[in-house]
């Protein structure tokens, strides 16, 4: 008999907004702006239809919770974090995970990318 297989979907997203880093010394301090980079994951077994969740759906939901407020924002006004990535990135997190309770998923994992060498990845954690 074969075991269930776990399938992790993505979606990736992009916007654009400024910050400020807070008890920083360095170039950060200063006001400046990222092309953003976001992938949200969710993870699940294959429902009757033969999808895990529907890419449509997450689209919606990401774009409604998070990049509608935060496209050509200022970080510093919207979130009450020091907006760094790995705060930005829990927020994000902290935002979709409830949101995704009953609908036959698990959030997964969530990565931003502030340029193209440099992200921060957080993942649900076994255990």
């Amino acid at each position: 008999m074969k075991g269930k297989k776990k399938f992790t979907l993505t979606r990736v997203f992009t916007f654009d907004s400024a910050h400020r880093l807070t008890d920083y010394q360095g170039k950060c301090s200063d006001l400046h702006g990222h092309t953003y980079k976001l992938e949200v994951s969710v993870a699940g077994h294959r429902d009757h239809r033969g999808m895990v969740f529907d890419f449509g759906e997450l689209k919606t939901l990401v774009e409604g919770q998070v990049i509608n407020r935060f496209d050509h924002g200022y970080l510093n006004d919207i979130l009450d974090i020091n907006p760094t990535a790995e705060n930005i990135c829990e927020w994000i997190w902290d935002t979709l995970e409830p949101l995704l309770l009953g609908k036959g998923c698990i959030l997964a994992r969530v990565r931003l990318w502030e340029t193209p060498t440099s992200c921060c990845t957080l993942e649900k954690e076994n255990g």
